[in-house]
């Protein structure tokens, strides 16, 4: 039983380390279709393969934003509004590194929909400049026009992850 276990933990390193070679070496581009859960607005599940979206940064599920002095669950809106873009519809990601928890870190398309860049223009995700400064003119274009969290007033995802660490 022991040797069961080992050589599985040795399959599942060898796995890892396959995944990495693909993504590092090749910077290969995958298409699925339709098996796609989003996690939050900014990470989302292809065939059980956990992808960040590179270059923003959303609410997170819990967090809350205001408007007009009333809170709303801005974490539960931005997902939705993810979802939305998503729905039904074939999905490609172009991998650009791993992180530290073992996400794909990709830029995903839907049909020629950047849903990185639409998320920040719509004002469901902020450009998370300490990663990217690819999509600054998308967030300055959703403040402008008060488009999703800039509709009212938010805490930075960054900064409510820090404050609200477990």
């Amino acid at each position: 039983m022991k040797k069961i276990i080992s050589n599985l933990k040795i399959y599942r390193i060898y796995l890892y380390l396959l995944i990495i070679v693909i993504v590092y070496f090749y910077n290969v581009n995958f298409t699925y279709a339709n098996k796609v859960r989003v996690v939050d607005g900014d990470t989302i599940y292809i065939n059980h393969i956990k992808y960040r979206l590179h270059g923003i940064d959303a609410p997170e599920i819990k967090q809350h934003c205001q408007v007009n002095k009333q809170k709303y669950n801005c974490g539960v809106q931005s997902k939705n509004f993810l979802e939305s873009l998503i729905e039904n519809k074939e999905i490609t990601c172009k991998h650009k590194n791993i992180d530290k928890y073992k996400r794909i870190i990709a830029t995903c398309y839907t049909e020629e929909l950047n849903l990185n860049k639409e998320m920040v223009k719509s004002g469901w995700a902020i450009a998370y400049r300490y990663y990217s400064k690819k999509y600054i003119n998308d967030e300055l274009f959703a403040q402008k026009n008060k488009l999703g969290l800039w509709e009212g007033s938010f805490l930075e995802p960054r900064k409510w992850r820090k404050k609200n660490k477990k």
